[in-house]
């Protein structure tokens, strides 16, 4: 800090302290940047082959968590729920079984996790997504090998993603990581001690991963919008620290495309549209497309549930960059995603009518996962062959012209998207100009 507070001759000494001298959000700030979390300090977060280990563990009945057959049946019944299928299991059947002979196996002839029951005589077959892509054909291979190895057991395929993407084989059911975390949360706070500290601490911990991961994280809401206030509070400043400090490759691409020293909430254009921007940090880019901005009353309205998320709209898109196991090699992905509405019927609406556009304009790249209009539902993204891959995540160029090909390639989809917004206007509320 001293190399920078010795480069600040343009600064006003005041402007330093004030940021730097007993600064309670720049405390807390840091406070939460610095949080202990062993699950990051081990660098496992991104890694799906843990994932499937802590989530292969939850689903053991006998294993050491203290919750029984209970988070496999909550995991389970949400997956069958609303399914009409002839053969059995459905959702009441699981809720209503006792599996606790369940066997539960992880790489078993290459499948993520491989649930069974030798009573019911039911074999669900897990495939696990966090980052990775699928292969064709894989869903298929795996359980037409469960059946030849069990002809006696109905076997369900089921397709558990981050990025809730849809299975290459329409028999498996897709299931987010949101709703993992969703079932879990809930469970961890009605087993109170019953559960011990340490297995009570642990899964607090892979909750804070999982809603980090898919944006549900009040906590990082809460953070993001003080790192926002406090830029502009000491917006000169921070600005000279970026400037002579370190930039990501990410960062100099998004800010050659878009542009520099953007204010949240201004308009900038690029060759493939005009947009508000939002937000951004090393990874990640946030910003509505200006036609959204218009068409949800451009400022003037505030959409109850949604005033810390994000940009403060009940839509948001954004950039994120993901790094490769390789650390080389990574993807850069567009994202839309319909965020925490208060209103359920209002989401509801606005999810129904982006799906009927969809299927009236043939926008085949949108697509809601199963599910996402329900009530209590939170976060819902809806693009699909959104991603670029990226050879070297450390080559600006070449992650702006990764930007620059996503937003061509979706540029109709925002422009028809715009179209049916003003109809969603009344929702808000307006606010003082």
């Amino acid at each position: 800090m001293l190399g920078v507070l010795e480069m600040t001759g343009n600064l006003e000494t005041d402007e330093l302290e004030a940021l730097f001298v007993n600064n309670a959000g720049m405390d807390q700030l840091g406070a939460y940047l610095n949080r202990f979390n062993p699950i990051r300090i081990m660098k496992m977060e991104g890694m799906e082959i843990r994932h499937s280990s802590i989530l292969s563990w939850l689903m053991s009945p006998l294993e050491t968590h203290g919750l029984g057959d209970r988070f496999l049946k909550a995991f389970l019944s949400e997956v069958l729920r609303g399914k009409r299928w002839q053969d059995k299991p459905t959702a009441l059947d699981i809720v209503q079984a006792d599996l606790r002979d369940v066997e539960v196996r992880r790489e078993w002839q290459n499948i993520d996790i491989f649930v069974f029951s030798p009573k019911y005589k039911w074999a669900f077959v897990i495939e696990n997504k966090y980052y990775n892509r699928q292969h064709e054909g894989q869903l298929v291979k795996y359980a037409e090998k469960v059946r030849s190895i069990y002809p006696d057991m109905t076997v369900r395929g089921i397709f558990l993603t981050l990025l809730e993407e849809e299975p290459h084989d329409p028999a498996y059911v897709p299931i987010s990581y949101e709703t993992v975390a969703e079932i879990l949360s809930p469970m961890v706070a009605q087993a109170g001690q019953a559960l011990g500290a340490e297995v009570t601490t642990f899964l607090r911990h892979y909750i804070e991963i999982i809603e980090e991961e898919t944006g549900m994280s009040q906590d990082q809401n809460d953070m993001e919008q003080l790192a926002r206030d406090l830029y502009r509070t000491h917006k000169k400043v921070l600005d000279f620290i970026m400037e002579h400090g370190a930039a990501t490759d990410f960062i100099i691409a998004a800010e050659a495309l878009f542009g520099e020293n953007l204010e949240s909430g201004g308009i900038t254009e690029t060759g493939h549209g005009r947009f508000m921007y939002d937000w951004h940090n090393h990874w990640k880019y946030s910003f509505l497309p200006e036609s959204w901005f218009t068409n949800l009353g451009s400022g003037l309205c505030s959409w109850a549930g949604c005033e810390k998320w994000w940009a403060g709209y009940p839509m948001i898109c954004w950039f994120r960059l993901e790094t490769g196991e390789d650390g080389t090699k990574g993807k850069l992905r567009l994202i839309a995603e319909v965020g925490p509405i208060a209103d359920s019927k209002f989401r509801a609406d606005i999810i129904e009518r982006i799906k009927s556009l969809a299927e009236a304009q043939d926008l085949k790249d949108i697509r809601f996962q199963s599910g996402a209009a329900e009530a209590g539902k939170k976060y819902s993204k809806f693009l699909k062959n959104n991603a670029v891959d990226i050879d070297n995540i450390q080559d600006a160029k070449e992650i702006s012209d990764a930007m620059i090909k996503l937003l061509a390639r979706f540029a109709p989809y925002f422009e028809a998207i715009a179209e049916i917004l003003p109809e969603f206007r009344p929702y808000g509320q307006s606010v003082a100009s």
